[in-house]
């Protein structure tokens, strides 16, 4: 019965992969851009979907022919190999059902995109500001051993080391889908390097992981922009303070207000201030989305709750624990340093499990 339900399912997938895979070499397809790469990763998320299904049906047809073997086979050997590869194939069919039931289980689209990580000082004044910088370090070494690209956005330093606020930029193959499990409070117990007394203080930093809006995803009409241009100021150049490169933009149904001054050209900073506008406005609406998921997974927690604690790092103990499963670990320096891929990958176990038991619910 499970077979018959999961093979339904499954050829209602396959109909619509070739449907999608029709219509993207299609000419009107093609010539409305926005269209073709919706449908064009559409298919990319298909073909996992497909490839198992194959499989599936392959291990069920070779279970069959095998059973009709025992049937109408006298011969004793034969039949006996007919057996064992029916407890072989059989072995294969739950582990299998397991990861189509997975598969088949919408996921979020944000997932594939590149992110953006905020990394804000929380209590503990000065300590607050140095953890911070070690949580930048501690993602930035971690992106590198994935080979994924990180540009910092913005930052204000703190009074004595690290950050009162950092914002990098993350490029690469599914990083957000990687990352988001890190939104949430971090918190450190430790001794602050400004404590003479050698107490260990509780000190926390936030951290905001988000998707990084795609052209296509927010439109932006022109007449809701009013855009300035100034003179930047700092570092740059002859430029500096002599040409209006410098931009500012206001979108007016929002109130939001966007400056770049970094680049020289006054292209470029404009070209930075919409692509920020656009992951702000995106972001309004993806934080009420973050917000009505983070009540049913324990594992995700909306980037706008700033007292979600999330995780402790105890450095008297060399302890690390994340406290939405219940995970503890002794290795807080590989942490720290950015090995951070087991508690990750426990994490989206955890959110696999119960995507299947909700799933399960509403079936």
């Amino acid at each position: 019965m499970a077979n018959n339900l999961i093979l339904d399912k499954l050829e209602g997938v396959a109909t619509r992969f070739d449907e999608v895979s029709q219509l993207i070499t299609e000419p009107d397809i093609i010539s409305d851009m926005k269209l073709f790469i919706k449908l064009n990763k559409e298919y990319k998320e298909l073909l996992p979907i497909i490839d198992a299904y194959k499989k599936y049906k392959n291990v069920l047809s070779n279970i069959k022919n095998a059973k009709d073997i025992l049937v109408t086979e006298k011969d004793p050997e034969m039949r006996e190999m007919a057996k064992m590869e029916i407890d072989e194939l059989l072995a294969t069919v739950d582990p299998l059902e397991e990861k189509i039931k997975l598969l088949l289980i919408p996921k979020d689209p944000q997932d594939e995109k590149n992110a953006i990580v905020e990394i804000r000082a929380g209590a503990g004044g000065d300590e607050a500001s140095i953890f911070a910088g070690d949580l930048y370090r501690m993602y930035l070494k971690y992106c590198e051993t994935k080979g994924w690209k990180t540009e910092i956005s913005r930052s204000t330093e703190g009074t004595s080391g690290g950050f009162k606020e950092i914002v990098i930029n993350v490029s690469g193959k599914g990083v957000y889908g990687i990352l988001k499990y890190e939104s949430g409070v971090h918190r450190v117990q430790r001794v602050p390097q400004t404590e003479t007394q050698g107490r260990v203080h509780t000190s926390a930093s936030s951290v905001a992981v988000l998707p990084e809006a795609e052209e296509f995803d927010v439109e932006i009409r022109p007449e809701d922009i009013r855009k300035d241009t100034y003179c930047s100021s700092g570092p740059g150049g002859q430029s500096v303070n002599t040409t209006y490169s410098a931009v500012r933009l206001t979108h007016a149904p929002t109130g939001i207000v966007v400056t770049c001054q970094d680049q020289k050209s006054q292209l470029k900073n404009l070209d930075k201030a919409m692509k920020e506008l656009r992951n702000r406005l995106y972001t309004i609406e993806y934080e009420k989305y973050l917000s009505e998921i983070s009540t049913q997974r324990k594992t995700m927690v909306s980037s706008g709750d700033r007292s979600a604690k999330i995780r402790t790092y105890n450095y008297p103990q060399g302890r690390v624990t994340d406290h939405r499963i219940n995970l503890t670990m002794y290795n807080l320096q590989g942490i720290i340093n950015g090995d951070i891929d087991e508690i990750i990958e426990k994490l989206s176990i955890a959110e696999n499990a119960e995507r299947l038991k909700d799933a399960a619910v509403k079936s």
